[in-house]
């Protein structure tokens, strides 16, 4: 059997047949495949569906590709192509079945390179492949924007929306995620209104129209935003950021208290005050120890930063999940009422902003809606980035999150069911 007839019948390069090899001197030397077209009838565009019989003219030089190793040799597939008018693009060089556009890699080496790159940083990936590192931040673009050309932005209902920073210096990416798959389906760079206004203008028709609801933290920008676009979608606000509100106020009850007692000769309730933070926003089931001890103490002590505590987990209760709208409903305007009584500035305000987004924290207790799912991508997509320490474009960026967060994620090429 000849080596071209194994090779053909072990790589199966779609598309194409081998017709010649050749090996590099030396134990470390590129093996280079020559291959040519299956059927050279019809040429196609790279960039839109338009084919022809006729052809341009010849390329006078071969294009190359790099292919999945072989017996840990580099693996290169060469072919002479051919040039066609395209009436949009103009003269092009003409499509290959195994390798994207504008690409020296073919499709199988890359879903393997950012397959290994959802799970690995891009050090490691890049050693790991024999490529530059910014050569796998393009495979993840490529990859993204072919994974993501479908419709996935059809057909959404409940979504949820949330920023989340990407690089320091307040660098923050927009996701928008939808509630019934758990996957984020659109991002963008900046979290401002304009930012999330992109995502409805990339809406098929009549998509604004189909959403109901909407989950967010407090932050006016998206609310703006869709109340603009998309009037008839019902404002959720995340439970969880309600009670953030509530906890930060507590924090800086707690930081008030602390500088005051610095001014005290006795030091001592200024380093309990300090270490005292985690013991008071923590959940009482996560206490450890040492911090249940701590808030023992400021129990018994009694004052301002107690009933915040208090406060603060009563609040939480309304929330718990255990109570039925109305039930909850009227524990939070009963909530208000105390907190506004209680003459702590810090509480005082955080109930103002709880009642100036009452219609929204409602809607979300009656519709069940809270941004948990979209957290969790979240925290996902912070992995994500961590581990590649860090991107250069907030492109990249998002290519490798939606990739790994997304509806359609790379699948390793050689694997079969």
């Amino acid at each position: 059997m000849r080596a071209t007839t194994v090779l053909n019948r072990l790589l199966r390069v779609e598309g194409v047949r081998v017709i010649g090899v050749t090996v590099a001197e030396g134990p470390g030397g590129p093996v280079t495949l020559s291959v040519a077209p299956r059927c050279s009838v019809w040429l196609s565009c790279p960039h839109c569906r338009f084919r022809t019989r006729r052809a341009y003219d010849q390329r006078p030089v071969d294009s190359q590709w790099r292919h999945l190793d072989l017996a840990g040799r580099v693996c290169l597939l060469r072919m002479r192509r051919r040039r066609l008018a395209c009436p949009t693009h103009g003269v092009v060089t003409q499509a290959v079945a195994f390798a994207r556009p504008d690409s020296r890699f073919t499709s199988v080496f890359e879903d393997l390179v950012v397959w290994l790159t959802i799970r690995a940083d891009k050090s490691t990936v890049a050693a790991f492949a024999r490529v530059a590192w910014r050569t796998v931040g393009a495979m993840c673009q490529r990859v993204s924007a072919q994974l993501l050309e479908d419709d996935r932005l059809a057909g959404l209902v409940n979504i949820g929306v949330d920023e989340i920073s990407w690089r320091k210096h307040h660098k923050y990416l927009t996701l928008v995620s939808d509630a019934a798959t758990g996957t984020i389906v659109w991002g963008t760079a900046g979290k401002t209104a304009e930012a999330f206004a992109g995502f409805f203008d990339d809406l098929p028709e009549g998509g604004a129209e189909k959403i109901a609801t909407v989950s967010m933290d407090l932050g006016p920008a998206y609310a703006k935003t869709l109340t603009e676009k998309a009037p008839t979608a019902v404002i959720c606000y995340d439970p969880f950021h309600v009670v953030k509100v509530v906890t930060d106020a507590l924090d800086e009850l707690r930081r008030r208290h602390w500088q005051a007692a610095r001014a005290l000769p006795d030091q001592d309730l200024a380093t309990m005050y300090k270490g005292a933070r985690w013991a008071l926003l923590k959940n009482q089931p996560d206490l450890t120890y040492t911090q249940a001890v701590t808030l023992a103490t400021l129990r018994g002590q009694g004052g301002q930063v107690i009933r915040g505590h208090h406060l603060k987990e009563s609040l939480r209760a309304v929330f718990a999940g255990d109570l039925d709208p109305d039930q909850a409903q009227n524990l939070l305007s009963r909530w208000c009422s105390r907190a506004s009584r209680s003459q702590i500035p810090e509480f005082v305000r955080a109930s103002r902003t709880i009642r100036a987004h009452r219609a929204g924290i409602t809607a979300a207790l009656d519709y069940g809606m809270n941004n948990g799912r979209h957290e969790a991508l979240n925290a996902k997509a912070r992995l994500i980035i961590n581990r590649a320490r860090g991107f250069h474009t907030a492109n990249a960026a998002l290519a490798l999150i939606l990739l790994a967060c997304g509806p359609r994620q790379p699948a390793l090429p050689y694997h079969t069911r």
